[in-house]
């Protein structure tokens, strides 16, 4: 099996954010936070398919995008949860096909 690249990977991820999405307003607290660090990934998922950078880019393209935000802490820790996410699809076959099954789950909104 060839091994994704990260834009297919993060294309599959954006669809994994509707769970995200949906756990976080069942939640009882303010998930402000939430929701922002979830707009940064959603974003940094939305470049990455924009840009396709290779396989062995991707790790650079990531840090790029981290040391050029205005708000660098959050944006590295979703750069660094997206990246783990796609050295897990290269790793896990059972992932990818959970990514390429759309993600499948019982919190997403309106499943």
């Amino acid at each position: 099996m060839t091994p994704p690249r990260p834009a297919e990977v993060c294309a599959q991820l954006l669809a994994a954010l509707g769970a995200s999405e949906g756990r976080r307003k069942k939640r009882k607290r303010d998930t402000t936070p939430d929701a922002i660090g979830m707009a940064i990934k959603r974003r940094l998922l939305e470049d990455a398919v924009r840009d396709d950078p290779g396989p062995d880019a991707f790790e650079g393209w990531l840090l790029e995008r981290s040391l050029g935000a205005e708000a660098s802490g959050p944006v590295r820790a979703m750069a660094l949860s997206v990246l783990a996410e796609w050295r897990l699809a290269r790793e896990s076959p059972e992932f990818q096909d959970w990514l390429r099954r759309g993600a499948p789950s019982d919190d997403t909104p309106g499943r």
